[in-house]
């Protein structure tokens, strides 16, 4: 298909509080809990920059400034590293946000919902296409990074694309669950969708998970819809609304996703991530075997995909 469209901007929504991890996120935000040596919202990041996206829009609150810190120049420190001749550790950190990215941050003066914090991203996004990426849901695509399966299914179809997957039916009250009729086997056409579903009442198991390729009518639509479960604009809403308007597709990604908004699952995330690591990842290998003995070896050939 000629004139294809383009993902170039992303939102990240970042001002919540973090509660789960208390007092870890008392002062220090959720998303720059790390999983080994970088946080969370540098993998949400990098993920989106894999996509082609070249302005990361992040919708904050007053306690979030670290944030800013990261994906700022910190020349003291570069100073440093390079006055000691630390040229890997340099670039590291200069290639943070990388030449031709741009990094905008809009505040969220009320904590109204996801649909709200999505809103305030408008003056930035202005009447495009865009991406939406939670930090918290990370999301490990082997090859092809999760967003970038998404924009590729985007480019091709040219109307939203929420990511998906099947998650237990007992939790379907954490997540917006989708009704869809299949496309291809990655592929389906939402029908509906619905926030939270009890697990008697929910439709199907099939869940959104943080990752969202949304069509800049959605904006007129959060503008309009009424506050929603636990008193918030919720943008699982406003997706109910646009698909009285145009069609959505779900997209089964290829890849592993942690709940890092959990705690079970930013651990279960940090032993993954660290056997997978270049440097520590046979050094922790070991450390299992030797720490749990035979059934630490099986851990780690469980875990590791070297």
């Amino acid at each position: 298909m000629s004139n294809k469209i383009r993902i170039r901007k992303a939102v990240f929504p970042v001002a919540g509080l973090g509660t789960r991890f208390l007092p870890a996120t008392k002062a220090n935000p959720k998303e720059m809990l790390t999983i080994v040596d970088k946080p969370l919202i540098q993998y949400a990041a990098e993920e989106a920059i894999a996509a082609g996206v070249e302005e990361l829009i992040f919708v904050t609150s007053s306690s979030k400034r670290a944030i800013e810190d990261h994906f700022d120049k910190n020349y003291e420190m570069e100073t440093e590293l390079e006055r000691k001749g630390k040229k890997q550790l340099l670039e590291l950190v200069r290639n943070v946000v990388p030449k031709g990215v741009s990094c905008v941050y809009v505040r969220q003066p009320e904590a109204l919902g996801l649909g709200h914090a999505v809103l305030c991203a408008r003056p930035v996004v202005g009447n495009e296409p865009f991406a939406v990426i939670l930090a918290d849901d990370l999301i490990d695509g082997h090859e092809t990074p999760c967003m970038a399966q998404m924009a590729a299914a985007f480019e091709y179809n040219r109307c939203s694309v929420l990511g998906v997957e099947e998650v237990p039916h007992e939790d379907t009250d954490k997540y917006g669950i989708v009704k869809s009729d299949p496309v291809t086997s990655e592929l389906s056409r939402i029908s509906s969708i619905v926030e939270k579903p009890k697990p008697a009442e929910a439709p199907t198991n099939l869940a959104v998970v943080g990752r969202y390729i949304l069509t800049p009518r959605i904006f007129d639509l959060l503008e309009d819809i009424p506050k929603g479960a636990g008193g918030e604009i919720q943008l699982t809403d406003a997706i109910a609304a646009l698909l009285q308007e145009e069609q959505v597709l779900a997209y089964k990604f290829h890849g592993e996703r942690y709940d890092c908004g959990s705690k079970l699952g930013y651990l279960q995330a940090t032993v993954e991530y660290a056997l997978q690591h270049p440097e520590l990842g046979q050094d922790f290998s070991r450390y299992l075997q030797e720490r749990f003995g035979e059934d630490g070896g099986k851990i780690a050939h469980l875990f590791k995909r070297a």
